[in-house]
């Protein structure tokens, strides 16, 4: 059904003025419904949205007035519009009566076939004019949203390769480049008195859990580590991986190496602790210990620097019997 097709009402309780008004209005390019009585008429109405209503006055049981105020003062009829067709025309009180319960036009009989026509043209354009622009206003409002919608989605995958970029595919961690840039920053303000500490953590062990369980079994014990780690430092701090088994920790506002060698140490014993491994339905028990190497940020220490104190403070602890924290 052609949406933009309209509708007119023709109510009577005449058959002879529904047969009459029928031929009159065949030219009019819309579908004709017609009601013998006001509460039919109301029953169309709800089931129809009418371009026009054209409606008697005089009905027994309900007159034209009833109808017309009924819908007027519906939310979704109020705007149908309504032309009141009756012998009463020059009777000025029947006329503001009309006007007051919402008709917008008056027809007299006998009927005029020219200004009927006229009339019910007038009303079909401007019906026309409104479901086009209304439907104008739908297909906006939908590409509106269809756009919000790809716009969101965009903006969540661009953010998600941002992610992925950035961050350990296996462990969620921020990975070398993001801890480079991280550190970068601490550098900065490290240099405006920001006092922080670099720590460089390799895994002991971790090689033969891999070797006799399978990567599986190591894949879930570097995601295992790496929650330990983050789970023990500080909202403020950076915990990555920098590949393989190899993980690095920012310790911001670490003002003594004691205190960094402390919190290092936690690291250290929480990494230790045993690990009960799931892989499928298989359980696997597991153990490895940490070696990890700290030095504190000096003002003038530039990246390679830093990151060469760390590191070679990590394999002296690995050298020196592994589990243990090196101050560099």
């Amino acid at each position: 059904m052609n949406p933009l097709r309209p509708k007119i009402l023709v109510v009577d309780d005449t058959p002879a003025n529904l047969v009459a008004m029928r031929r009159l209005l065949a030219r009019a390019d819309a579908d004709i419904f017609e009601a013998g009585s006001g509460n039919e008429a109301l029953a169309l109405c709800l089931d129809h949205q009418f371009a026009l209503v054209l409606l008697d006055v005089n009905m027994p049981e309900m007159d034209g007035f009833e109808v017309a105020q009924f819908i007027s003062e519906t939310d979704h009829l109020s705007e149908t519009p309504i032309i009141f067709v009756t012998a009463a025309y020059a009777d000025d009180i029947n006329r503001i009566k009309g006007y007051t319960s919402g008709a917008v036009d008056y027809i007299a009989k006998p009927i005029n076939d020219v200004i009927l026509q006229s009339k019910v043209k007038i009303f079909l354009e401007l019906y026309r004019a409104r479901a086009l622009l209304q439907q104008a206003l739908d297909e906006l409002s939908l590409r509106n949203r269809q756009l919000t919608s790809e716009v969101a989605e965009r903006t969540r995958m661009e953010q998600l390769v941002r992610h992925q970029a950035t961050h350990d595919a296996l462990t969620g961690l921020p990975n070398r480049v993001l801890f480079r840039d991280r550190l970068e920053a601490a550098i900065e303000l490290g240099s405006g008195g920001a006092p922080f500490a670099l720590a460089y953590i390799d895994i002991d062990g971790f090689k033969a859990v891999n070797d006799a369980h399978g990567h599986a079994a190591g894949d879930e014990l570097l995601k295992a580590i790496a929650a330990r780690i983050d789970a023990r430092t500080r909202g403020t701090d950076t915990v990555a991986r920098l590949g393989g088994d190899e993980f690095a920790v920012l310790l911001h506002d670490a003002a003594s190496a004691e205190g960094a060698l402390v919190r290092c140490q936690a690291l250290c014993e929480a990494v230790g602790e045993p690990y009960m491994l799931h892989v499928g339905d298989i359980p696997i028990p597991a153990r490895v210990g940490a070696s990890i190497g700290v030095t504190m940020f000096r003002a003038g220490t530039g990246y390679d620097d830093l990151v060469a104190a760390a590191d070679g403070a990590m394999y002296e602890a690995k050298r020196g019997g592994k589990n243990r924290c090196v101050l560099g």
